[in-house]
């Protein structure tokens, strides 16, 4: 069909279209306050769309293409171009002050430093990036590196600006950070419908927000009433700004929704007070809010500051107290995870806090049970903070009626009958049994699960049932699956069954990070996983590595090390590595960061020792000794080459002057590290 051409008055009306309904739909999703009705802006919208359909004119920020787009088959992945960090909490103001203290001494500041304060969403981080003013591209958090392209769905959020307006700067690239979210309003009648559909219910708000943005069908996630708070700055061209305030500002004329309340304090002391405000409001507020964010307000000050490992030193989370509520445990059970540990879980009467019903909660360990007097019956507070699994903080012994009966760690195991140990020094007591049926089958869900092989289908249940018709004894038997093994089972039809042979085949071309992770190594997470794939080319350079290879690694420790070499120096792991292998698993690494010059190491072969109070925490302190290639030790000997003085020494400080150990202060050690 021959395109009917565009006459200029069109042009000009569907661009005047375009802009008049975007800033209503401004007025209307982020400042709550139209001034056209329904109707108009349904007469301007449909208008707009007949304009478009007949003479195939469409503007990138056009708001009929916040809908429509076609499911997709998967996310693709993004890479941040600056990372997106986790903040370091606070949980008391005596926190805040020493946050503060932190800052100054960093700094070299004695005077006020000033900062904002803002409340703390409880949703998912999500990063919007701009390229000529025209919304480019949307992407989770992921691992703060690497995040998923969540673009038509963040589109279909009405307060989402396609294009940045009402500015008169509009930077080249701007990478805008920000939280979606679900108000509990919204949340509480999603899970009403979910409930009459028969599907399964939101935890809370947080998950539900998560859970729609991550949808492949983009029309599920408009059916979804979110909403949008940008409070951060990632990669900018073209443009900057001096504080954090200019830059909300700035948000703000831009169209873009900010927090509900953005504050600045001159100093620390007003920062407390600010936080006692929005703790007050915290009831009163539509969305869940878990804390509040206190940042260096300058970000010239903020650059100077820095990172750690994982957070800016700029900036801290003021964790609200934790919702509570009262219940009584009506049984403690042990369960088995992955490692044989066995962890006492108490299953709880149950109890509404923070808006979710709690049922269980983990009582950590037995010494737990024993330090904290816990007894099945007992009538208890029990935690709930953020996502954090809810705890039991204490027992109401008062309530008490002598039934009450005190649970010991058992002598086998629940699940096999083996014996269960407990090391000299260990808290954890743990399964001996080599074929467990809940470490086999813990092992085989991490081993699938999404952060690590990322095998959809794999869940709970069907883990549960191919092991219980003797399928799986292993994560390798998963590549030994046929389809007609899976169309024998109740829970399989062709298609499913089809479905999960595909996944299995898929997670074969996987990355050395999520392979490390899926492995299950002792002490491994996502964030070790990660560091072993910068500094390692291949699976193959870590087979039978020192402990001492892995130590001279900054971020990785003595224990952490041990238990890495102990995986891949032992024959039966590397065999079965092999065999993956041979079955077609093809490994990448994206995250290697190639040959590195030796880096240098001021301190090697030094032995030093720390006493007294310095401008950083211990530990800290203690890292960069070991990155300058030193020794950072607990006690003095004679082995011992400097002490380190801070203020207040303890007692080191009189036996490093009898043994003839040289002391230094901090300023001397930062002069050593060059």
């Amino acid at each position: 069909m021959k395109k009917t051409e565009l006459p200029e008055e069109i042009k000009k009306e569907i661009e005047q279209l375009v802009k008049e309904l975007n800033y209503h739909c401004y007025r209307y999703y982020v400042l709550d306050s139209p001034v056209i009705s329904d109707e108009e802006y349904d007469r301007m919208f449909l208008r707009l769309k007949e304009l478009e359909e007949k003479y195939k004119y469409i503007l990138p920020d056009s708001p009929t293409r916040r809908v429509g787009a076609p499911p997709l088959e998967k996310f693709e992945k993004v890479k941040h171009k600056e990372p997106m960090l986790s903040l370091d909490n606070a949980f008391s103001y005596d926190d805040i002050l020493e946050f503060d203290r932190r800052v100054k001494r960093h700094l070299g500041i004695t005077g006020d430093i000033e900062y904002t304060v803002e409340p703390k969403y409880d949703g998912l981080a999500i990063e919007l990036s701009y390229v000529g003013g025209i919304l480019h591209k949307a992407s989770t958090r992921g691992d703060g590196y690497v995040g998923e392209d969540v673009t038509q769905n963040i589109k279909t959020i009405r307060s989402v600006p396609l294009r940045i307006e009402g500015v008169d700067e509009v930077p080249e690239e701007i990478d805008i950070r920000g939280e979606v979210y679900m108000n509990v309003e919204d949340f509480e009648a999603l899970n009403r419908e979910r409930e009459r559909e028969g599907e399964p219910l939101f935890a809370n708000p947080r998950n539900a927000a998560a859970g729609s943005v991550r949808q492949l069908d983009p029309s599920i996630t408009a059916s979804r009433k979110l909403h949008l708070a940008c409070y951060g700055l990632g990669y900018i061209k073209g443009g900057s700004f001096s504080s954090h305030m200019e830059f909300i500002d700035w948000l703000r004329r831009a169209r873009f929704p900010v927090p509900y309340l953005v504050k600045k304090a001159r100093n620390i002391e007003e920062v407390i007070e600010v936080l006692k405000e929005v703790e007050q409001l915290r009831s009163t507020l539509p969305f869940e809010a878990d804390g509040a964010v206190v940042k260096v307000n300058d970000m010239e000050l903020q650059r100077r500051l820095g990172v750690k490992t994982r957070e800016p030193r700029w900036a801290i989370a003021y964790k609200f107290p934790a919702h509570q509520g009262t219940t009584k445990i009506l049984k403690i059970i042990p369960s088995v995870g992955r490692t044989g540990v066995i962890t006492p879980v108490a299953i709880l009467e149950p109890v509404q806090i923070g808006g979710v019903t709690v049922s269980r909660s983990t009582l950590h360990n037995w010494d737990e049970i024993e330090r904290k007097d816990i007894r099945e019956g007992d009538t208890v507070v029990v935690e709930r903070a953020g996502d954090v699994i809810p705890h039991v903080i204490t027992v109401i012994k008062e309530k008490r009626t002598g039934r009450e009966r005190k649970i010991p760690i058992p002598e086998r195991c629940p699940e096999c009958g083996s014996r269960v140990v407990r090391e000299e020094g260990e808290v954890a007591a743990r399964c001996v049994g080599l074929n467990c049926p809940a470490q086999v089958r813990e092992r085989i869900r991490h081993f699938a699960s999404r952060d690590a092989m990322d095998i959809e289908g794999l869940g709970e249940k069907n883990v549960e049932l191919l092991y219980e018709k003797g399928l799986i004894r292993h994560f390798i038997d998963l590549y030994r699956l046929k389809k007609e093994d899976l169309l024998k089972l109740p829970r399989f039809a062709d298609k499913s069954a089809q479905n999960l042979i595909d996944a299995i085949e898929r997670s074969k071309k996987t990355t050395l990070a999520r392979f490390l992770y899926a492995l299950g190594i002792l002490h491994v997470g996502e964030f070790t996983a990660k560091i072993l794939a910068k500094n390692f080319r291949t699976l193959e350079e870590l087979y039978h590595i020192s402990p001492e290879r892995l130590s001279s690694i900054p971020q990785i420790g003595d224990k952490i090390a041990r238990s890495i070499a102990d995986f891949f120096n032992d024959p039966a792991n590397i065999e079965t590595l092999e065999t993956l292998k041979k079955m077609g698993l093809s490994i990448t690494n994206p995250d290697y960061e190639g040959e590195k010059k030796p880096e240098k190491k001021p301190l090697k072969g030094l032995t030093f020792v720390i006493t007294g109070t310095l401008p950083l925490p211990r530990k800290e302190v203690e890292e960069m000794i070991e990155s300058a290639g030193g020794h950072a030790a607990s006690s003095v000997s004679r082995s011992t080459d400097y002490l380190v003085v801070g203020d207040n020494p303890g007692s080191k400080l009189d036996k490093a002057r009898r043994l003839g150990v040289k002391t230094i202060s901090y300023d001397e050690l930062l002069e050593m590290m060059g």
